[in-house]
């Protein structure tokens, strides 16, 4: 786990400064932060739009005595797009996007749903009602 997360924070961060300037220095700098920024503001309103769609959606199975576990999930991963979409970088905004896009989400949710009932099965994750 530990080299995991010292190769999130050193290898992501390195290869986006590798990106970040091969654009810059083909398009320019000034095209390069507006991109980035441009990016930014479309994924927080397709974050809003995709969060507000999913929260319906789960008010909607509970109303109806459903258990909202995709909502959830979805949840999750707009949550966790959203916030790959705030740090700078082309390589996270794309996964960022991924999360946020219906038909790619739908993908990663049942990728995240199998893990999630395999680390319950083993025991890594276990859970307590209170």
């Amino acid at each position: 786990m530990l080299l995991r997360l010292l190769l999130l924070f050193t290898v992501v961060p390195a290869l986006e400064l590798i990106v970040l300037h091969k654009a810059a220095t083909l398009m320019g700098l000034g095209w390069t932060v507006a991109l980035i920024l441009l990016t930014g503001v479309a994924g927080s309103t397709l974050a809003k739009w995709q969060g507000l769609a999913v929260l319906r959606q789960t008010r909607a199975e509970m109303a109806c005595g459903q258990a909202p576990s995709q909502g959830l999930l979805d949840g999750l991963l707009i949550l966790l797009g959203a916030a790959l979409l705030l740090t700078p970088g082309f390589l996270t905004d794309l996964l960022g996007l991924c999360c946020l896009v219906p038909w790619s989400r739908r993908r990663l949710r049942t990728q995240l749903r199998t893990r999630l009932e395999r680390w319950v099965q083993s025991g890594q994750i276990q859970f307590t009602l209170r």
